[in-house]
């Protein structure tokens, strides 16, 4: 609807913009150059952030950059992830059917690890995303996954991404171990003001137009009630221009800004 009244051929603020036409802000540069050496050393990071923050998008930046031919990337994200629903998604992606047991799964995964590398010479890269909300069984199976082989060599990258409660889970003596095996460790930031009138006007550019849209007090206002979260950020944007296409506005100013705000987010 508001597409054709500013004149953008496609929506800026959508959660499917293709990532090379994401805000590359030196924090994405800085995570993404982390995560392919974990990818090409087969390490084990942990990526934490506020919820909406980009961590998932992180992982899709991450991702669409891999060389498919020498990497293999499995995705979870399951809030009730089991170690035996763990071993079965990471097969079926394979294309194996899982066994039942546990262990037999875990024989079966290890297996397909080795042909991967051996054979198709690919490292198989997992993500386990919203990690924060596994139990403990499913924390200690990523332990129990890491040892192969004596810890002579890992048999994949593990990469773990969850809000910032799951770093400060790993800090308990109860999860020693396993916080003692992370390689890399990395908090996501929320952006600055600077930062949102760079991602904002990225996300127009995107949208096809070379024109300020809003004005620099409606940033600023945007930036203080999303906190530099992306995920508010699109939100609220969407909305203003929503809400400036109905009105008539070709520039959203601060002042409507605080109208939407206060009508529909508060």
């Amino acid at each position: 609807m508001f597409e054709s009244f500013y004149g953008f051929s496609r929506t800026p603020f959508s959660r499917d913009i293709p990532t090379d036409c994401l805000y590359d802000s030196l924090l994405m540069q800085e995570v993404v150059g982390r995560l392919e050496y974990v990818a090409q050393r087969q390490l084990f990071m942990v990526i934490t952030g506020a919820s909406g923050i980009g961590k998932t998008t992180v992982i899709r930046k991450f991702s669409d950059q891999l060389d498919s031919s020498a990497y293999k990337l499995l995705y979870l994200a399951d809030s009730k992830l089991t170690p035996r629903h763990f071993y079965k998604g990471l097969l079926e992606q394979l294309g194996c059917e899982s066994r039942f047991y546990r262990g037999d799964a875990k024989r079966q995964l290890h297996h397909q690890v080795e042909l991967m590398r051996g054979l198709h010479h690919q490292r198989p890269i997992v993500v386990i995303d919203e990690a924060h909300l596994l139990d403990r069984e499913m924390l200690e199976e990523v332990r129990f996954l890491l040892n192969f082989r004596m810890d002579a060599m890992s048999p994949m990258a593990l990469i773990l991404t969850g809000q910032t409660e799951l770093w400060d889970r790993l800090q308990l003596q109860t999860y020693a171990a396993i916080r003692q095996r992370v390689d890399l460790q990395y908090r996501l930031a929320h952006f600055d003001q600077s930062q949102v009138t760079e991602y904002i006007q990225a996300h127009l550019t995107y949208a096809g137009t070379d024109h300020a849209v809003f004005t620099d007090a409606a940033i600023a206002e945007i930036h203080l009630f999303s906190s530099g979260a992306a995920r508010l950020i699109n939100k609220l944007c969407t909305i203003c221009l929503m809400h400036g296409a109905q009105h008539g506005r070709r520039v959203i100013d601060d002042h409507m800004v605080k109208l939407v705000i206060q009508a529909e987010l508060s």
